[in-house]
């Protein structure tokens, strides 16, 4: 009978495992120092958006906010306020033009309006069309005739510029879209009329 009480198992050493490399450690350091690294360079590198009253906006004087029927306004007139249509201006952009009474209800919902001559060059149009995607209270049109390229438009306030890359005109929108100055800021800028096409 074969005792097997001399014979032993030699101890086998622990092989090197993957958890023993120093590499995951390494990768989660170097993630997260990217991380952090990457969330400092957004917080110091995107400003907040610019805010106040720019230079040049000019107060305008308007009569109260009554409902009236018919034509108002003439061609090439840009309305800071008043009386109005007793339909709003769906807000959007357009690239005809529209009723200036109904942009002025639209005003007194709290909206910006963005008006520009016909012939202002396209990529310019392409930018001021990029201020109805990011606000909801935005109405870009042509308006024939108008005093300057571009005219910016809130209750009472308006700014004349002649280049779309004034930073003004984005500091206006980011101050007035949705003022609490406008005599219905709780008002809706859709369900009116128009179809806007952006």
């Amino acid at each position: 009978m074969s005792s097997k009480a001399g014979k032993q198992n030699p101890k086998r050493h622990p092989a090197s495992r993957a958890s023993d490399s120093p590499w995951p450690k390494r990768l989660i350091w170097i993630g997260g120092t990217a991380l952090v690294l990457g969330l400092v360079a957004v917080v110091f590198l995107n400003s907040p958006a610019l805010r106040g009253v720019p230079d040049g906006t000019a107060q305008v004087p308007v009569a109260a906010p009554q409902h009236v029927q018919g034509v108002i306004h003439e061609d090439g007139d840009v309305p800071a306020g008043g009386p109005h249509a007793d339909i709003w201006q769906n807000c959007g952009f357009y690239d005809a033009e529209i009723d200036s009474e109904n942009a002025v209800h639209s005003l007194e919902h709290g909206a910006v309006w963005i008006t520009y001559e016909p012939g202002l060059p396209a990529d310019q149009v392409d930018e001021l069309k990029g201020f109805t995607g990011g606000f909801d209270k935005v109405l870009v049109s042509p308006v024939a005739g108008q005093g300057s390229p571009i005219i910016v438009t809130a209750w009472a306030n308006q700014l004349e510029l002649d280049d779309v890359g004034d930073p003004r005109l984005a500091q206006f929108v980011n101050e007035f879209e949705g003022s609490f100055d406008a005599p219905e800021p709780g008002g809706r800028c859709s369900g009116g009329v128009g179809t806007p096409t952006f």
